[in-house]
């Protein structure tokens, strides 16, 4: 009998040790300016953020489900984007890689450039990406061409272009999944 008590103590020390180590159970400081004091316009509030869910919402809507891959990552739209100037050689979003062709513009007609970019993670911060800049020098007179890579300011504007536009686009998917809430009132609160 005391074996069991002392079980039933140890099983209670460990199981709120491991419950505090969850975040959902951590104390949070919030202000109550940041909610309302109305219930449903809590609920509401909650809701559009994306914080609650319906128990009916999947039922009612009966269709096609809405498939975005690639065009969901905002880094992926951005890169694409920036460099939708130059033709594509290899663009693997599953390898997270985009290579170019070689591209010149003709002002220079014995210069051209190619760009290599890896996707290192899918969110949007500086280093996401690897980048790597290469430009063809070819002599007129014996077809000869070298290939340096360039890692100056062109890779670093690059960069921070595509961030940027990255950013955007992040702002504007998440405004996107954000829906509004219709509060329904129910037969008894209309009496």
């Amino acid at each position: 009998m005391k074996l069991m008590k002392f079980l039933n103590v140890v099983l209670l020390i460990f199981s709120i040790v491991l419950l505090n180590s969850c975040q959902a159970l951590k104390y949070k400081k919030v202000s109550a300016k940041d909610y309302p004091p109305d219930p449903k316009l809590r609920i509401k509030k909650n809701m559009e953020e994306g914080r609650g869910f319906r128990l009916m919402d999947k039922v009612q809507k009966r269709g096609s489900g809405n498939f975005e891959f690639a065009s969901s990552n905002p880094l992926w739209r951005a890169t694409l984007d920036t460099i939708s100037f130059m033709p594509l050689m290899s663009a693997n979003y599953s390898g997270g890689i985009i290579i170019t062709d070689w591209y010149s513009d003709n002002s220079d007609k014995n210069e051209s450039v190619k760009i290599s970019i890896r996707f290192l993670s899918n969110e949007v911060r500086s280093d996401s990406l690897s980048i790597k800049l290469f430009i063809k020098q070819c002599s007129a007179s014996n077809n000869n061409c070298e290939i340096t890579e360039n890692t100056g300011s062109i890779v670093k504007e690059l960069n921070k272009s595509i961030l940027k536009k990255a950013a955007v686009y992040q702002k504007q998917l998440k405004n996107k999944k954000k829906r509004e809430y219709i509060v329904t009132e129910t037969p008894s609160e209309k009496n």
